[in-house]
């Protein structure tokens, strides 16, 4: 009698690795949903995250290494969606004025729309590895000064090697500081600042100082001119300024 050959194990693990997978991701989306429901930095217990997921808290745990592990991975989620709406927004549409005025609007109004989560992406929950918030702020201001060394070429700036290696620290502190400026605005119960004003302020501040850069490069920037025409204009300028 021939004996009955065992099916491959690797079905089933590709199985249970999907469970797994699912269940896990069914738990960072019970903890989202706990803290968009709690107040600003309230304080959410794991009950509370296995009692929306539908499982016990033995469950939970099993799933992460500790509750570290379980924010973190809630955190990381959380920021994805941000950038998921802030880097299409992140285009040479536009005047210079809208095109941040387009970023930093889209930014306050999703947290405004999620003050919990937006506390919650900004909570340090330590950990040897950099924040979740760390990398997004990394990957956009990296995308914001790729476009703006791209946008200076195309206008017909020849950027020194010390002026290219200060656009990456620069870039980083106009990003940094419009993500402190609003946790500090969205943290104030009672400021009276609307979101509106707050939008135009930052943005204006931004503006200036990515004007007064362009100006010590020797690129006059308009404000009322959209970024593809200032592109298409820039080499018939620099024709007519070397024509006897």
């Amino acid at each position: 009698m021939t004996p009955r050959v065992a099916p491959s194990g690797d079905g089933r693990q590709s199985r249970w690795d999907n469970h797994n997978q699912q269940r896990r991701q069914q738990i960072i989306d019970a903890t989202i949903a706990v803290v968009e429901e709690s107040e600003p930095g309230a304080e959410v217990h794991v009950q509370q995250i296995a009692e929306r997921a539908g499982l016990s808290r033995t469950v939970v745990y099993r799933h992460f290494n500790d509750r570290t592990d379980l924010d973190r991975a809630a955190q990381r989620q959380v920021i994805e969606q941000l950038a998921g709406e802030l880097l299409p927004k992140v285009t040479l549409d536009g005047t210079i004025p809208q095109i941040i005025e387009r970023v930093v609007g889209t930014y306050v109004g999703w947290a405004v729309a999620h003050p919990a989560l937006h506390r919650f992406a900004d909570h340090d929950i330590g950990g040897d590895t950099d924040s979740p918030l760390q990398a997004a702020l990394e990957a956009i201001s990296g995308q914001v000064g790729a476009l703006i060394m791209a946008g200076l070429e195309a206008l017909g700036a020849d950027p020194s090697e010390e002026d290219a290696a200060a656009l990456d620290p620069l870039v980083f502190s106009l990003v940094g500081g419009v993500f402190s400026g609003v946790r500090r605005w969205i943290s104030r119960a009672d400021d009276a600042l609307p979101a509106a004003t707050l939008v135009h302020m930052m943005s204006s501040s931004v503006w200036h100082l990515i004007d007064g850069h362009a100006r010590r490069l020797g690129i006059v920037l308009d404000p009322d001119r959209p970024v593809d025409e200032m592109i298409r204009r820039a080499p018939l300028a620099a024709q007519s300024s070397v024509a006897p």
